[in-house]
């Protein structure tokens, strides 16, 4: 109780100290102060909390038992990712989201093995966030979330239909419930440990760093890495015109 009491004072501290207006905002970051606020505080509870124990397990665990672990978290999105793919009326992507959950689960020890991926099924991560974009849902505005960091404001309205149907929320018993959260996002963190070091000794401001890279990702990840190219570009300022000879800036289609 006085650890969650301390954290929502010291979320509350940033979220005040980041209420000042920006000059000259982003035109898809109009809450940047508010942002800044949450960015600040996640970076606190990160080095307090997160990459510590990130780092001892990296440390602590060797690393077929750390590739264990990815397995079987990948396992379960891929069930998750099926049912995305399906609603996206994907159905290459929806069958071979489908195989890798059965053959890992079979033949892979519940999926801690991944011979899936040595028959060659391809793994498509898909969120109901990117199944909204697939079908026209506009971003929105940019939102850093408390303890989860970047996201938009469809993003953000996804999430409980993430967690919902994710394989992990349909565990009845919450202390198993919650120690497998707790493990994915360490383990997940240990994962970029070294990235995170670079890209702060890179990047001249992370907060738009991280932004920029998060539009672009996630524009990425809703055309499959082949965005057209007539869709409005996340990383040009606002009035910045794009490069001689490509089409205006426009709405993207509905597939």
């Amino acid at each position: 109780m006085r650890r969650a009491a301390l954290a929502a004072m010291l979320c509350g501290a940033a979220l005040l100290a980041g209420c000042a207006t920006v000059a000259n905002p982003d035109p898809r970051d109009p809450w940047e102060g508010y942002n800044r606020g949450v960015t600040r505080f996640n970076d606190a509870v990160d080095d307090a909390v997160i990459k510590p124990a990130a780092t001892v397990y990296k440390e602590v665990l060797p690393q077929p038992v750390r590739t264990g672990v990815g397995n079987f978290f990948g396992n379960l999105g891929d069930a998750w990712s099926f049912v995305n793919s399906v609603l996206q009326a994907k159905p290459e992507a929806a069958l071979s989201s489908f195989w890798r959950v059965v053959v890992n689960t079979t033949f892979g020890l519940g999926g801690v093995l991944d011979p899936a991926t040595e028959m060659r099924l391809e793994r498509h991560r898909e969120d109901f966030g990117q199944t909204l974009g697939y079908w026209g849902v506009p971003p929105g505005p940019y939102l850093v979330l408390p303890f989860l960091g970047s996201s938009t404001l469809r993003d953000t309205a996804a999430l409980p239909v993430d967690w919902y149907g994710h394989p992990v929320g349909h565990i009845n018993d919450v202390s198993l419930r919650n120690s497998l959260r707790a493990l994915q996002i360490i383990h997940l963190r240990s994962q970029l440990l070294e990235a995170g070091e670079l890209f702060e000794a890179a990047a001249l401001d992370p907060y738009t760093f991280r932004r920029d890279a998060y539009f672009q990702k996630r524009r990425n990840d809703i055309h499959d890495g082949n965005p057209p190219q007539d869709e409005e570009r996340y990383d040009l300022d606002e009035g910045e015109a794009p490069a001689a000879g490509a089409s205006a800036p426009a709405r993207p289609a509905k597939p």
